[in-house]
């Protein structure tokens, strides 16, 4: 269950589910590919103090369950999680430029939603069993 935290004047508990695919939907999720990705968001989710409670993929895209800050702005986070993933996962596997048109590695595009208490244990269900399909 969520965690009530208290901040400088505030108390807050706040929880996105976060969704973000490969351009075109090319199935690179995968092995190698799929497991560095999944490092890369975890440390760029410590370098900006935003909690992942579960993260999964499944081949073309990757879902998240985090936590943040009221300071944190949606657009931002994904910005950092979408860029700098990409940019090492460039730096790593070369050869995916050429298999992704025009070498973008994720769709300009996004689904956020926010949970609740009464929503988490079903979306941490959902996430987890994206490879389960």
């Amino acid at each position: 269950m969520s965690q009530v935290h208290h901040g400088r004047g505030y108390v807050y508990s706040i929880q996105y589910h976060l969704v973000w695919c490969v351009k075109y939907r090319h199935n690179i999720l995968q092995g190698n590919i799929d497991t560095y990705v999944k490092k890369l968001v975890t440390q760029i989710a410590l370098d900006n103090d935003i909690e992942i409670i579960e993260m999964e993929s499944d081949k073309d895209h990757i879902h998240l369950l985090i936590e943040c800050k009221p300071q944190h702005y949606i657009p931002n986070i994904v910005k950092a999680f979408k860029g700098v993933s990409a940019r090492f996962l460039f730096k790593e596997y070369p050869e995916l430029k050429n298999r992704l048109c025009g070498g973008h590695l994720w769709n300009p595009s996004y689904f956020v939603a926010t949970v609740s208490e009464n929503t988490e244990d079903q979306i941490r269900h959902y996430i987890q069993n994206q490879k389960k399909k």
